[in-house]
C-alpha cells in the first residue's frame, strides 16, 4: 500500500488525458498529473513518486521531493498564519499546516521553526513543533562518546535542545557551548552521557582518550606546518583557541601539558615549539 507523506514506488495502471493513475493499494488509484509524468512512462512501469493531499484533500502523486517527509523533523518557514493555524513552506504547492494546538509557542509569519511531520487522525499530513510528543527523550542504548547527527531545535535557560539522529531529544548544556548556535543548525555532535533519569546530555566535542589524541595530532600538525612554532599558548584567549581547534581552552591546556610531558613540545612564555 502507498504511504501518505512518503516517497513510494507505484505501478502505472491507467493512462488518461490529464495524467497517469498509479496503484496505491488500499488507498486506491492515485493520480500523477501530466506535468510530473516522465516522457518514457508506460503502463505496468513503477514510478518513484511522493504522495500527499492537494488543496481539495485528494490524494495526488508528484515527482517533486518535499523538504521533509512524514516521520521526519525539519526547520521550516511560516508562510501564513490564519484562524486555522500556521502554514509552512515545505516545498510543495500546498503549504503544511501546524494547528494551534500543535504549536509549542505561537508561530509568527516569516519566522522558521523545527517541526515534526505526521499524519493526523483524519489522514491529513500535518506538523507539530511539540517535538517531545513524537521523539523520545530518554535512552539506554546510546554510549558516551558516540558520534551522532544533531539538529538544534529550541533554547532554554539550561542550553539548547537538539534532535538526535532524527529520533531522540537531548540537551547541549550552556557549559558545553563554545560557539554561537542557531535554530535549525545541523551539525555533528557526541553523546556526553546518560543522566540517572535516562535523559541525554550532548556535547559538540569528541570525548575521552580518542578526543585527546585527535587534538594532540592536530596541534603537532599545526606546528609542523608553521616551522615548528605557534603563538597559541596556554595563556591564549579561549576565542583564539576555539577558532583554530574548535575546543575549549581547558581541553587545549590539558593536551599541551600531555605533549610537554611526552617531550614533544616546549612551552615558552609567548609560544610553543615542536621538539
Amino acid at each position: 500500500m502507498a504511504q501518505i507523506g512518503q516517497v513510494n514506488r507505484l505501478k502505472v495502471v491507467k493512462e488518461v488525458e490529464f495524467g497517469l493513475y498509479l496503484d496505491g493499494g488500499d488507498l486506491g488509484e492515485i493520480l500523477l498529473p501530466n506535468r510530473y509524468v516522465p516522457d518514457s512512462a508506460k503502463l505496468g512501469e513503477k514510478l518513484e513518486v511522493f504522495v500527499y493531499q492537494d488543496s481539495q484533500d485528494r490524494l495526488v502523486a508528484t515527482s517533486e521531493k518535499p523538504l521533509v517527509s512524514v516521520g521526519e523533523v525539519a526547520f521550516l518557514k511560516v508562510n501564513q498564519v490564519n484562524r486555522t493555524g500556521a502554514f509552512l513552506d515545505w516545498g510543495m504547492p500546498k503549504d503544511l499546516l501546524v494547528p494551534f494546538a500543535e504549536q509549542r509557542v505561537p508561530m509568527e509569519e516569516g519566522r522558521s521553526y523545527c517541526v515534526y511531520v505526521y499524519v493526523d487522525s483524519s489522514g491529513r499530513i500535518a506538523a507539530s513543533s511539540k517535538l517531545s510528543l513524537f521523539l523520545k527523550e530518554t535512552n539506554t542504548d546510546f554510549k558516551s562518546g558516540q558520534e551522532v547527527s544533531l539538529l538544534v531545535a529550541s533554547r532554554s535557560n539550561l542550553g539548547y535542545t537538539a534532535v538526535i539522529n532524527g529520533t531522540h531529544l537531548g540537551l547541549i548544556h550552556n557549559s558545553d557551548i563554545l560557539q554561537p548556535l542557531r535554530m535549525g543548525q545541523k551539525m555533528k555532535g557526541y553523546i556526553k552521557g546518560i543522566r540517572p533519569d535516562l535523559k541525554i546530555n550532548l556535547t559538540l566535542q569528541k570525548q575521552g582518550r580518542e578526543g585527546r589524541e585527535e587534538l594532540a595530532e592536530q596541534i603537532l600538525a599545526h606546528l609542523a606546518e608553521n616551522q615548528g612554532r605557534s603563538t597559541l599558548t596556554d595563556k591564549s584567549s579561549p576565542e583564539a583557541i576555539f577558532k583554530q581547534y574548535r575546543v575549549s581552552k581547558a581541553r587545549y591546556k590539558k593536551t599541551l601539558g600531555q605533549l610537554y610531558k611526552a617531550r614533544k613540545i616546549a612551552i615558552e612564555p609567548d609560544h610553543i615549539a615542536l621538539l
